[in-house]
């Protein structure tokens, strides 16, 4: 059997009219012709297939299937009006859950800050963060906005680039003091370098300009975890490659641990593009909004350090 398919303007026109009392005052509320209040409630039966409203000269009764299906329908109008408000409300106003995904190394110091103040501006916001080294895929996971270290590969997403992740090599004072002269990038090779896996575990490459600098290492110490060789720096035990901004999201959350210095100035090992991505839409919520501005002006502080 085929049915045919839903009109919500039927619906809404007879709800309107019940409310009303009358095709005539219906009219009036809706602004359009009597002819075509009184054609949509008769395709509304037709398509039905009942009878509605009992029509007279002076009055409309409603019969029991009319009743029964303007108490169900005009509960799923208000529900709708709801719905549409509550969009509405969202499009003004931060409000509701917002998901956000980044690396973790983004996420004990300056995500941290970021959230907080995220939170002291809009309390009425539920933030989830979600701290990952994988590539999350935004729209199948229900992710709403994504910090991104390097060079992007989904071209579907929107992105903001806020700066550039500058790795250059650092060590403590107390270190420095007691370690051979460090001028050149080959002079690593006197040094004990703390060795982050990603990085490599045989040799550093630096550049400076347009110059670039191999240097070979020997194997001293070797970790996969930038947590630890951040640590192990502190302890003066050696030269790091580090992301400039881990080094002062550390110097800031703690000021009484050991201050790292930029050694060879000049040179740094790689520079990855940072950017906010969130999946294309036709509408951005006032709440992810929020977010990417307040976003925006904070990363470009963590990464104006090169």
């Amino acid at each position: 059997m085929h049915t045919k398919p839903l009109d919500l303007n039927e619906t809404a026109v007879f709800v309107k009219v019940v409310q009303m009392g009358s095709f005539s005052a219906a009219a009036r509320s809706l602004g359009l012709p009597v002819s075509t209040i009184s054609s949509r409630v008769a395709r509304l039966e037709q398509r039905l297939g009942v009878t509605l409203l009992q029509r007279t000269t002076r009055s409309l009764l409603l019969t029991d299937k009319g009743q029964a299906y303007f108490a169900h329908a005009s509960q799923g109008l208000e529900l709708l009006h709801v719905a549409e408000s509550a969009v509405r409300a969202s499009l003004q106003e931060p409000q509701g859950k917002l998901h956000v995904t980044a690396p973790v190394d983004l996420g004990y110091d300056g995500l941290a800050r970021l959230a907080g103040k995220f939170r002291a501006a809009y309390p009425a916001v539920q933030l989830e963060l979600l701290l990952t080294d994988r590539q999350v895929d935004l729209v199948s996971e229900g992710v709403d906005v994504a910090i991104r270290v390097g060079n992007l590969q989904d071209s579907s997403l929107v992105a903001r680039q806020v700066g550039v992740a500058c790795w250059a090599p650092f060590a403590s004072a107390g270190y420095l003091d007691t370690a051979p002269s460090l001028a050149e990038p080959q002079d690593l090779a006197q040094h004990v370098c703390l060795q982050f896996t990603a990085l490599g575990k045989a040799q550093w490459t630096l550049s400076s300009g347009a110059q670039l600098e191999t240097v070979p290492l020997g194997a001293q110490l070797i970790a996969n975890d930038l947590n630890l060789i951040l640590s192990m720096a502190q302890a003066h035990q050696g030269v790091a490659l580090l992301p400039t901004y881990v080094v002062q999201s550390a110097a800031l959350a703690n000021p009484a641990a050991t201050a790292l210095v930029r050694v060879l100035p000049s040179w740094q090992a790689k520079a990855d593009p940072v950017h906010l991505v969130y999946p294309r839409q036709r509408f951005v919520s006032a709440t992810l909004r929020a977010f990417l501005d307040l976003a925006v002006a904070d990363l470009q502080t963590w990464f104006s350090v090169t």
